[in-house]
């Protein structure tokens, strides 16, 4: 009888896990760079957007590299998820950033407003919603890696 590896090599299976763990993989790290930054353990990074990697970066780079693997770095497919993996990489740098950037402006107005009775401004908006462009190349670089990693390695 054939091992579960066998049934997945070389189909879409193997594309999706291979970025769905490429992105855990990116939110373990995240865990453990903040542990050793803040010497603390803190489980809410696992649902955090933001910070070194980025696990966005990672899993559609992992996704599309898989596809490449599989089907051809010159395919049609290969090119279709590439450009899915820019659009998702150009948006964690550019515009998510930028909304984190306002959000940090509108949280200081607002406490500026509010400084007698800051609990009637209600909660602050989440500031940490982007990456910096080194966050998203790492995230990138972990995606390419991980998805020849587990292609050669864990599958084969």
């Amino acid at each position: 009888m054939e091992n579960l590896a066998g049934k997945i090599v070389n189909t879409g299976m193997e594309a999706l896990l291979a970025g769905l763990l490429a992105a855990l993989l990116a939110q373990v790290i995240k865990l453990i760079l903040d542990i050793i930054i803040n010497k603390r353990v803190d489980f809410r990074i696992f649902t955090t957007t933001g910070g070194m990697p980025s696990s966005h970066s990672a899993g559609v780079v992992a996704l599309s590299i898989s596809i490449g693997i599989m089907s051809g770095f010159m395919s049609p497919i290969f090119a279709v998820s590439l450009g899915y993996a820019f659009v998702v990489m150009y948006d964690a740098a550019g515009i998510r950033r930028a909304s984190g950037k306002m959000a940090v402006c509108l949280n200081k107005m607002i406490a500026d407003f509010y400084k007698h009775d800051i609990n009637s401004a209600g909660t602050k908006l989440k500031e940490m919603l982007g990456h910096t462009p080194k966050e998203v190349l790492c995230g990138a670089i972990l995606g390419v890696l991980f998805a020849f990693f587990f292609h050669y390695i864990i599958l084969l």
